[in-house]
């Protein structure tokens, strides 16, 4: 989480609690180190305005101020994207709907999940759509999302919003911290680095060309010349915790990894990683062979230790 959104949870719990900003900050900074640093910043938080009586409820929370396990959230963005509405049959063998659409303002973006008919239904009739600003009360956070059920509300409104933020929004975590489906920035070490692995896409879809009678078959587009792909797995440390990365062709160079022909130079480019500290931005997912968690690096950048002095002393 941005440092100034987090800092606009503390004045909030400073305002309701009447404690002073730096009280708040000490406390969930005690409360951190209690558990071994193995709670976040934001859950730290949740748990010190718990202890002091105070509710988020019902009050009207920017996107970027919404934490896992949140309840009665009410906020109020732009829709940016409308999936389609899925059926499913429920445990009573009954036809369900959900529907999924994506909610931004002036401080990040966030899937909501609708579950309720009569709230899927303005999604149907089109009354909420694409670039309608809406307001939504009583919904829930699981994990990154926003859930809305049957005591849920969405609604236009008239609501002006401000220059909003589309693009993906990466939180600052520590490995230990991170959870499936987390957009995140890590700060972290190289400490393992392992062969490239090559495959074969469509050039038109980029999906995955499967080889065929000496030759390359996509699903859609059948026979094609396939291109041939890079990834690369290492293993970052944060001292909190490791975790195994992967890195696909595209992102490989912001890791200093050009080379995929010339072994000898490919070694050498895999050596200079080795023991590198970088930023890493990436996604949070499941691998469902090991049912582990990895990180998906979609950019990594070198550390400017001028600009991190200054986000320091900020």
């Amino acid at each position: 989480m941005p440092m100034e959104n987090y800092e606009r949870i503390i004045e909030k719990i400073s305002k309701l609690s009447n404690i002073p900003s730096q009280e708040i900050e000490r406390k969930i900074e005690a409360k951190r180190a209690k558990l071994s640093g193995l709670i976040s910043r934001e859950g730290a938080a949740q748990v010190i305005a718990a202890e002091l009586g105070i509710s988020f409820d019902n009050e009207k929370l920017k996107i970027e101020e919404l934490l896992p396990g949140m309840r009665k959230v009410n906020v109020v963005g732009k829709v940016i994207g409308v999936s389609p509405v899925r059926t499913f049959k429920t445990k009573k063998g009954d036809d369900g709907k959900v529907a999924n659409l994506f909610l931004a303002d002036e401080t990040s973006n966030i899937k909501v999940v609708l579950w309720d008919t009569n709230n899927i239904h303005l999604i149907e009739t089109g009354e909420i759509a694409e670039n309608v600003v809406v307001e939504i009360s009583n919904g829930s956070m699981r994990d990154n999302e926003l859930h809305l059920g049957s005591f849920s509300a969405i609604k236009a409104t008239n609501d002006s919003i401000g220059e909003i933020k589309t693009g993906k929004v990466f939180r600052e975590k520590t490995i230990s911290e991170l959870k499936n489906s987390d957009n995140v920035r890590v700060r972290a070490f190289v400490v393992q680095t392992f062969e490239p692995r090559f495959f074969y896409v469509c050039p038109s879809c980029k999906k995955k060309a499967v080889q065929e009678d000496g030759g390359f078959v996509c699903a859609e587009h059948g026979k094609v010349s396939a291109e041939k792909r890079a990834l690369l797995n290492i293993i970052i440390d944060d001292g909190t915790e490791t975790i195994k990365t992967v890195a696909f062709q595209d992102n490989l160079a912001s890791l200093g990894i050009t080379e995929f022909e010339n072994m000898e130079e490919l070694i050498n480019q895999r050596e200079k990683l080795l023991g590198k500290e970088m930023f890493f931005h990436g996604t949070v997912r499941n691998n469902k062979l090991f049912n582990t968690p990895e990180f998906i690096i979609e950019k990594a950048e070198d550390i400017d230790s001028d600009l991190l002095i200054k986000e320091l002393e900020n």
